[in-house]
């Protein structure tokens, strides 16, 4: 999945416990127009009728093919758009999208492309950058654009005027920049998934393999993984399994991302654009290098784990796209994140009772941040030299729009999912496993493997959790009536008995396990030369000393690493750092307290 949203960074993106929901976080979906490239009439919708993707589409011109290059931050992939999402744009708008991807070719792109004065034609990058992108003239303002669309307009005055209001540094009049990513339309304090964007999960047939002893803390955890792994060593067909899988190309905010994200099982987030600290639901900061952090207690808890032999040997050379392949397989006994779940789990495995699910540790307290009102860290532009920005804005709108998004997180009517009597959808049987099985597309609708074809932007404007007008449900697949129904699984009712709970959120909701703050997008402020000289240095030697820890010889060494780290960081200016980042944690502090108060 992507980093995402990280996100899964991140699959990030996007992000969810879902059965189907990978395909929404890490890639994409997408494929169902009869539209020809040089056609100028409105873009249309087999299911929906004439669903027009700009109120000034019909005067572009797209005879002339378009080759967009986009600079993205969520992407995996980096290269054309292939598959049958690429067929869907080519034929539709006559475009062809190149990817660049910080992710797969490193974060020296982003400074040499911003340093040469043209990042790109469409961007999707961070908040921070965005905050740099707009002094230096590398953006375009879309405040214009953005009145003559069909879609985004709707989302002008509640959520992108607000978002860029926010830049009021380096943005005074309030002008339109930037479109955040992934934006929900709940409300700021409302929390909708099923299951807590980072918590313990495993399978469900393995862990009753071996008693389903309750799990009280982290000992409690290793402890049984141990068990599970020294019944199921293997899958049925050979392939080794490992209790824990990590991996290094997600790491960012200067910390080993998989141990910064177990952290908010014991109550700490680290916000984005910070290095040096962890902040919990009452706006109380620790120093990520405190002797008591969660941050230390979480190396300390894999630290253990690979003396115990439960980490996996490849985690310091693997990358994602192995990570997802052992998903996939069912190599991996801990999961964190939730979406996760959906490399494996479909409902056909759910009868058997076999799939991936929440396990509560009973000392755990999870920090969730809210539904994505405003947007989650990421932004889609257009940069300023962009080769026709009109046509950008018009793919943009129809990103938004009810069929763009039906493409992006379902797939295509008639192979992924399909009509109910009421007017609804439910997924096909196809559609049911088409990501993990990567199953073979028509070819007319472009061939190759469904995930494969996937949108390789890995990231939306609007999120999942956007009801579609057509059939009043959430675009994610997951809370269709039709979805829950069929999901009423050996699986799902076993975990439901066991748990007396409807969902992981309402089991700790209903014991008082979790915290929900408002999700906060916003610029926490770009860094001074110096701080970001500083801050540079400091996340590469905590990133690369986290990992030693983790593979430390003995507890010895393990310690002695830390004590090095926390004097040696110290060198390297990083008083200077947490005090920027302090300050930058309380406006984080204020608007949560504020979004509260308008509850």
């Amino acid at each position: 999945m992507s980093k995402s949203s990280k996100a899964v960074k991140k699959p990030m993106l996007l992000l969810f416990a879902s059965l189907f929901m990978v395909s929404v976080a890490l890639t994409g979906c997408g494929d169902e127009s009869n539209n020809k490239a040089a056609s100028t009439e409105p873009s249309k919708s087999p299911d929906s009728g004439t669903e027009a993707t700009s109120k000034a589409s019909t005067a572009l011109d797209h005879s002339k093919p378009l080759t967009i290059t986009v600079f993205d931050n969520a992407a995996n992939y980096q290269g054309e758009q292939k598959g049958w999402y690429g067929k869907l744009i080519k034929d539709k708008f006559n475009i062809t999208l190149n990817i660049l991807a910080p992710q797969v070719a490193g974060d020296q792109l982003y400074k040499t492309r911003s340093a040469a004065g043209n990042l790109g034609d469409l961007l999707i990058v961070n908040n921070n950058q965005l905050e740099e992108l707009i002094p230096a003239g590398l953006i375009m303002d879309l405040t214009g654009k953005l009145k003559n669309t069909q879609n985004l307009s709707k989302y002008m005055d509640n959520h992108f005027k607000p978002f860029n209001a926010a830049f009021q540094k380096v943005n005074p009049d309030g002008k339109i920049y930037a479109l955040p990513t992934f934006e929900a339309d709940t409300s700021p304090t409302t929390y909708s998934e099923q299951i807590p964007y980072s918590s313990p999960i495993m399978p469900w047939d393995y862990y009753k393999g071996v008693g389903a002893p309750k799990l009280n803390n982290l000992d409690d955890l290793l402890n049984v993984l141990k068990l599970m792994h020294e019944k199921y060593p293997k899958t049925p067909d050979g392939k080794p399994i490992a209790p824990i899988t990590l991996w290094k190309d997600w790491d960012s905010r200067g910390t080993m991302e998989n141990a910064r994200w177990l952290s908010n099982w014991y109550g700490y987030e680290q916000p984005e654009g910070t290095t040096t600290i962890q902040l919990n639901a009452k706006g109380e900061i620790v120093p990520l290098i405190d002797d008591n952090s969660m941050y230390k207690k979480i190396l300390q808890f894999y630290y253990k784990a690979n003396q115990m032999g439960l980490v996996d040997p490849d985690s310091p050379t693997q990358d994602w796209n192995k990570v997802s392949e052992k998903l996939t397989n069912k190599q991996v006994l801990l999961l964190w994140y939730s979406w996760e779940t959906g490399f494996y789990n479909s409902i056909e495995r759910g009868k058997k009772g076999d799939g991936n699910v929440a396990i509560p540790i009973a000392d755990t307290h999870i920090f969730q941040a809210s539904d994505a009102y405003y947007g989650n860290g990421r932004v889609f532009a257009i940069g300023s030299k962009a080769n026709d920005p009109d046509r950008i804005m018009e793919f943009m709108d129809w990103l938004a729009s009810p069929e763009g998004l039906r493409y992006y997180v379902n797939g295509f009517e008639g192979f992924n999912y399909e009509k109910t009597a009421d007017g609804k959808f439910k997924l096909t049987e196809v559609g049911q496993t088409a990501f993990q099985k990567n199953t073979p597309v028509p070819d007319e609708y472009g061939g190759g493997g469904y995930q494969d074809g996937q949108s390789k932007l890995n990231t939306m404007i609007i999120s999942d959790f956007a009801k579609d007008p057509k059939t009043g449900e959430f675009y994610n697949s997951n809370y269709w009536a039709a979805t829950i129904e069929a999901n009423k699984t050996a699986l799902t009712t076993d975990w439901q008995n066991t748990y007396n709970a409807e969902n992981a959120t309402d089991y700790y909701l209903k014991h008082k396990m979790i915290d929900i703050v408002p999700n906060i997008n916003t610029s926490l402020g770009s860094d001074s030369s110096d701080i970001k000289n500083k801050r540079s240095q400091i996340s590469d030697y905590v990133k690369n000393t986290s990992w030693k820890m983790v593979f430390a010889k003995n507890q010895a060494e393990f310690d002695k690493l830390w004590e090095m780290m926390k004097k040696d960081v110290i060198g390297l200016g990083w008083n200077d750092v947490f005090a920027s980042d302090t300050e930058k944690a309380q406006k984080i502090v204020k608007m949560r307290a504020d979004a509260l108060a308008k509850k």
